[in-house]
């Protein structure tokens, strides 16, 4: 597969959006499609932009895409770079016995339930002007079946959550708009707060300006007769 910058497979013009901007991968994907020069517009939207998003509040979302769409532009692409794994409070469960209903309802809230929302309000914006783009960043530890570690409850689940959910938008939107993709893309382990600390030695780690590049190659080769997959990012599919 062609590793460079490209996006070139989605019709020039029109406006690109950025959902989790403020962060690592999030800000690396806005740099990589502000230069690419493809789109007209390329909108970083988080908790402190304006318009303001928060996946827990969903009139965020719902004044967030009203104002894209009252921007007039066609929205070509659409990235959610957001993802919950740890804070202060909570890590990944090594163990049953760790279990917390905070921990697995936030974990849900974040990667499953607010990205299912991004879905209800950003996919009607997509033009129906050639090919189209949804794009979720899921986790490669969310298949089931390449689960053969245990562990990390909350986030495996709610990404195989993520993953069901995007399967399902997919059937629906190709009834609607046939050139539309919608996938679930894993980015790989990405040097950003959300994963370094659990990096292990060997992994192939990647800067976020590296991995937004490489998810980027990724997009510009999809077609949309893999709208619904779970896509690894060297463009291969992965086990459900």
């Amino acid at each position: 597969m062609d590793k460079g910058t490209g996006i070139t497979h989605l019709p020039r013009g029109g406006s690109a959006v950025v959902i989790g901007a403020g962060g690592g991968i999030g800000a690396a994907l806005v740099r990589s499609l502000e230069a690419s020069g493809q789109f007209e517009t390329v909108w970083g939207l988080g908790r402190h932009t304006t318009p303001a998003l928060d996946l827990l509040d969903e009139d965020s979302i719902r004044t967030s895409a009203q104002a894209i769409q009252a921007a007039g532009l066609p929205v070509r692409l659409v990235l959610d770079a957001t993802g919950f794994l740890h804070n202060d409070t909570w890590s990944p469960e090594k163990s049953w016995q760790q279990l917390d209903p905070a921990h697995m309802a936030h974990s849900f809230a974040i990667n499953a339930i607010g990205p299912a929302l991004l879905m209800k309000h950003f996919l009607p914006l997509l033009t129906r002007e050639g090919k189209t783009a949804f794009v979720t960043l899921s986790a490669k530890v969310g298949s089931i079946g390449d689960n053969r570690l245990g562990g990390w409850y909350s986030y495996r689940a709610s990404k195989a959550a993520l993953n069901q959910l995007v399967h399902t938008a997919a059937i629906e939107l190709k009834r609607r708009h046939p050139h539309a993709v919608c996938v679930a893309l894993h980015p790989g382990t990405v040097d950003t707060g959300l994963s370094t600390p659990f990096a292990k030695t060997g992994l192939d780690v990647r800067t976020p300006d590296a991995a937004a590049e490489r998810l980027l190659a990724v997009i510009h080769h999809l077609q949309p007769e893999q709208s619904g997959g779970f896509i690894n990012h060297d463009g291969t599919e992965l086990p459900w």
